[in-house]
């Protein structure tokens, strides 16, 4: 069983910066993902990461912004997000799963979500 606990989120202004924390416990070698879901629309994938951290994939729309990251001496991953804006807010999510590379779906294990709010 794995569980992740997130940290991090808040209120910025546009333009502004902040860091998501996923810290992971059980399972060691898995994948990780973030997704976020605005108000009144469906979850979307943003960042994945493979166990490792060699390889890594983006949202078009974030990619340039956000670096997903990860420190497997602390199983804890990061997604630091710079040049925020308003459209960025939502509840984000990182998620687990199996595998070795960096997956967009199929996910098996969520965090609790933390709230991203950018102000304009």
């Amino acid at each position: 069983q794995v569980q992740l606990v997130q940290s991090g989120g808040g209120l910025v202004q546009a333009g502004g910066s902040l860091r998501l924390s996923c810290a992971t416990s059980g399972r060691t070698f898995y994948a990780v993902g973030w997704f976020r879901q605005a108000p009144g629309k469906e979850r979307h994938f943003v960042a994945a990461i493979s166990w490792n951290g060699d390889s890594a994939f983006y949202l078009d729309s974030v990619r340039g912004r956000f670096t997903i990251s990860r420190d497997n001496t602390i199983n804890t991953v990061f997604l630091q997000m710079n040049s925020l804006k308003p459209e960025d807010t939502a509840v984000y999510y990182c998620a687990a799963r199996g595998g070795t590379n960096y997956y967009i779906d199929h996910y098996d294990y969520w965090g609790q979500g933390t709230q991203v709010t950018v102000s304009s």
